[in-house]
């Protein structure tokens, strides 16, 4: 018990250190030092750093385990699967979804909502909330997984789109495009219209990556 616990520590701190950026892109994770930092024994560190790498946190490099570097290349292969998957799930959605599914759904466009566009970190929170609400009326494990791989990718860049002047209230107005076509059993439009989001957030976070 005590070993899970302190697993379950240890892999929470990492990965925060990781996505906050105290750890940089392409360092070295050594074990003992680890241990050191965060006071425990090189076990919970090596479980700690095979989840991470089973996230896409961390990758094997010459010399143990580093923090995975970051791409333009990276961004364009996560966004290209990730498109293709949340065009899927809101197909899917408009298919299956329950009652129930869609309360979920409207509760988390209206908290979305209710965010202040001067909250960059609840910003990103609300909108993954409603993403994983449409992901979850798809009724596909499969997809449901995938798309979470995805976005534990995508947490190594922390900076949100969202931020970007202009683009919280074009994507309210997408959402709430979105979750109308999700209602209406419109898969195909439900569809496009998740592929077009998508592809917006894609070529803002390029648009990111180069600035910084």
């Amino acid at each position: 018990m005590k070993e899970m616990a302190a697993l379950s520590e240890v892999y929470e701190r990492l990965r925060g250190e990781i996505v906050d950026g105290t750890f940089d892109a392409g360092a070295n994770l050594v074990e003992l030092a680890l241990a050191e930092r965060y006071g425990t024994s090189r076990t919970p560190i090596r479980e700690a750093l095979r989840r991470l790498q089973q996230d896409g946190l961390v990758e094997r490099g010459d010399r143990g385990m580093r923090v995975r570097s970051r791409s333009p290349e990276e961004i364009l292969e996560i966004y290209e699967v990730r498109i293709a998957l949340e065009a899927t799930a809101a197909s899917a959605a408009a298919t299956r979804h329950s009652d129930f599914d869609l309360i979920r759904i409207h509760k988390a466009q209206s908290a979305m909502d209710a965010v202040s566009p001067q909250d960059p970190a609840a910003m990103a929170s609300a909108n993954r909330a409603v993403h994983e609400a449409i992901w979850t009326a798809s009724h596909n494990g499969t997809v449901v997984d995938l798309l979470t791989r995805l976005n534990n990718h995508l947490t190594r860049y922390p900076a949100t789109t969202l931020e970007i002047p202009g683009r919280w209230a074009e994507a309210l107005a997408e959402h709430h495009e979105l979750v109308q076509a999700i209602e209406s059993r419109d898969a195909d439009r439900a569809g496009t219209l998740a592929r077009t989001h998508m592809a917006k957030a894609r070529d803002l976070r390029l648009q990111l990556y180069r600035e910084a």
